[in-house]
């Protein structure tokens, strides 16, 4: 029997352009459903709020603050561009809206639910940190030397304030007020995965002293000059494209805001219901905590996050990374082979920045899977990563 041949090349050419087109069309669609959702919301956020919550539909926006994203208002949307926006009334520079307690409240269309507004129940707003002592067991095998806490937050019970950006700047300053300061951090190793990559980059390059390790998962950074960063992150890990899915998805909701405003509606504002309905199927008590913890994103934040530090940070990689090689920083690189969130070349470039950066690539394994499902692997991965360091006083973040 003969070996099976490749298809042809016209063939694999017929593809993409049947890919192509077909991506087009869908998306030309997509483009006038945002346009149609924009004013929908605006009349709802009137209706429910009493005014309009600001978006960023019009490219006329001026964006003061230099870590604000570009890609937040020069999305490209062909109705808008037409002119089909033009009925609404001018958006007012500043949104109204109801306040409990000093702090803005959840918007009508996020959950409201004892958990997901708890925090602003709480005067000084801080991240949700879990510190875990260590075992009397592992106090006893360390014979002498210093023992180790284990720090670390949590996205899921954090504050996630209307009035917020989500900037670079402010997650740093959130960890600063949260963690460093507090537990009075002089000593730490940072472990990060996907978007908090670029957090940890930051919150490194500024402790370079204090930072005995840096281990990336997945890490989207790429190689784009300092003009236009921005929309090259945003046209390569969010390609208008409808294969693979996960690249569809990450473009639906990155491109679009007021269609991911709805699928946030859908899925995060009812989560209780889908967790019900998971516990149901699985007969499980207690669910992943990705399920429990992505679910209490509201709209504002996780759209903010992705603009302002994915995108906007993209800038600032290059930077970091210089600092990192200059204060003999160790850093580390893990990633999925199969990983089709973030490009492989990611972990190469990182390489190419920072050349005695240690770098591993998991065979058979996607943006997630690459911790999830081998967490054992990964657990000894980090240990010999923080062996070297192990003998001096250190604590783990």
């Amino acid at each position: 029997m003969s070996p099976p041949t490749s298809p042809p090349k016209w063939a694999k050419e017929s593809a993409t352009t049947f890919h192509i087109a077909l991506s087009f069309i869908v998306f030309l669609f997509l483009d006038f459903l945002e346009t149609f959702l924009c004013l929908l919301f605006r009349f709802l956020d009137h209706y429910f709020e009493g005014k309009p919550s600001r978006c960023y539909c019009e490219n006329t926006r001026e964006l003061e603050d230099v870590e604000v994203s570009e890609t937040l208002c020069g999305r490209r949307n062909v109705f808008r561009e037409m002119g089909f926006l033009q009925f609404a009334r001018k958006r007012e520079e500043h949104c109204c809206s109801k306040k409990v307690g000093g702090h803005v409240t959840h918007r009508w269309s996020d959950c409201g639910c004892e958990c997901c507004v708890s925090w602003m129940k709480i005067g000084d707003q801080k991240l949700h940190v879990v510190v875990k002592e260590p075992s009397q067991s592992s106090i006893e095998d360390t014979r002498g030397n210093p023992t180790e806490n284990l720090t670390s937050w949590g996205f899921g019970r954090s504050p996630k304030p209307r009035d917020s950006l989500y900037t670079l700047r402010d997650h740093l300053e959130m960890i600063e007020k949260s963690v460093i300061t507090p537990f009075d951090l002089k000593s730490f190793h940072l472990v990060a995965h996907s978007m908090g990559c670029i957090i940890a980059l930051a919150v490194s390059a500024k402790y370079a002293k204090f930072v005995k390790s840096v281990t990336l998962v997945a890490p989207p950074v790429l190689p784009c000059s300092e003009d236009g960063a921005s929309f090259t992150v945003l046209n390569r890990l969010a390609k208008r494209r409808l294969w693979p899915p996960l690249l569809f998805g990450s473009s639906v909701m990155s491109w679009y805001e007021h269609l991911g405003r709805c699928i946030c509606f859908l899925f995060c504002r009812n989560h209780r219901m889908w967790e019900s309905i998971l516990k149901l199927l699985t007969r499980k008590r207690d669910l992943p905590f990705l399920v429990t913890d992505l679910t209490k994103h509201t709209h504002h934040s996780a759209w903010h996050s992705m603009h302002n530090v994915i995108c906007g940070g993209a800038k600032y990689n290059d930077d970091y990374l210089k600092i990192l090689v200059a204060n003999g920083v160790k850093v580390c690189v893990i990633q999925g082979d199969k990983d089709e969130v973030v490009p492989v070349g990611c972990s190469i470039y990182i390489k190419k920045k920072v050349a005695d950066a240690q770098v591993k690539i998991i065979p058979n394994a996607d943006h997630n899977t690459v911790i999830f499902g081998r967490e054992k692997e990964f657990t000894l991965s980090l240990e010999e990563i923080w062996a070297p360091s192990a003998d001096t006083n250190s604590v783990e973040e």
